[in-house]
């Protein structure tokens, strides 16, 4: 895709793209056919989630040939091409000392179409599959594929961390039904922000926000037992119990009220992903195809910083 084309059909500016470019893979030792214009068909992809279309309604011109979008996209989500890119991107942030590490976490439900429904799955999801940095491509997809029966019906949910600003740091996709809070070891072990130097991946907040979903005592420990401050209101029938126990059932669990403010940035998040038609409701078969897309879009948000 040229500099000329309609910016309409563009989500990458010329300096976001030369930033992402020479993350991406090379040619060099593939065989077969050398990688196309690499700009017209990530651009492809990331039309094809914004607008929600088919892969195969994907204007010939300017992307070209909708297959070739399918199965480059196919093939990132496989080798986990946009974990790395992010992974980079992140790295680069947190040495300019942008990322804020106040992070805030949550969930967000998403419809599953019957296009993405219609493949055989367990009566129940599994979970989460992997992130794809380390392991083949057949246990990276959980067994149910991300979609679970909830309240409304087939669909699937996104568990993200932020930082303080409201910038992706990490995601995981589950079936719908799956809790919240079951799930935050999980996504928080999804944090890794390599150094540019010599050094260990950054991988521990210095503070968790997060809503009630994720304030039982066995959160609030596991996340202590890290050094990692919480910042987590209580439910109220956990103040109930705690308080009809009296002296055992220990004094009132802080909690930092001004931080908590804060925690809207991850809703502020979703309400974003969630204009790309595509992440809004779910029209992939695989839950790593799906989650490739939402890895896409914070390339394209850490980009820009």
């Amino acid at each position: 895709m040229g500099v000329t084309a309609s910016s309409r059909y563009r989500v990458f500016s010329d300096e976001q793209w030369a930033r992402v470019e020479p993350l991406l893979p090379s040619n060099e030792g593939r065989r077969g056919h050398p990688f196309g214009d690499n700009r017209r068909v990530v651009e492809a992809i990331a039309y094809r989630y914004r607008t929600g279309i088919a892969w195969r309604d994907l204007p010939r011109e300017p992307f070209g040939a909708w297959q070739t979008a399918w199965k480059r996209h196919r093939r990132y989500a496989a080798d986990g091409t946009w974990d790395r890119v992010l992974a980079r991107l992140l790295a680069e942030a947190d040495a300019a000392g942008q990322v804020d590490w106040a992070v805030s976490v949550d969930a967000t439900i998403a419809r599953a179409h019957q296009h993405a429904t219609n493949t055989t799955r367990p009566d129940q999801d599994t979970g989460a599959g992997s992130n794809h940095r380390d392991l083949p491509i057949e246990r990276c997809e959980p067994a149910g594929h991300g979609i679970g029966r909830s309240r409304g019906g087939l669909t699937t949910k996104i568990h993200a961390a932020v930082d303080g600003r409201g910038r992706p740091l990490a995601a995981v996709i589950t079936g719908g039904h799956r809790n919240d809070g079951a799930l935050l070891a999980t996504v928080l072990a999804d944090i890794r922000v390599p150094r540019l130097a010599a050094g260990r991946p950054r991988t521990r907040p210095d503070a968790v926000i997060a809503d009630k979903a994720y304030s039982a005592g066995i959160y609030r420990r596991a996340l202590r037992a890290r050094g990692i401050k919480v910042v987590v209101p209580e439910k109220s029938d956990e103040i109930a119990a705690r308080k009809r126990r009296g002296a055992r059932g220990g004094g009132p669990r802080g909690l930092d009220t001004i931080a908590y403010r804060g925690r809207n940035v991850v809703e502020r998040h979703f309400a974003l992903t969630k204009q790309w038609r595509g992440l809004a409701t779910r029209y992939d078969k695989l839950a790593i195809t799906y989650r490739a897309a939402v890895i896409l879009a914070a390339c394209i948000t850490w980009s820009r910083v």
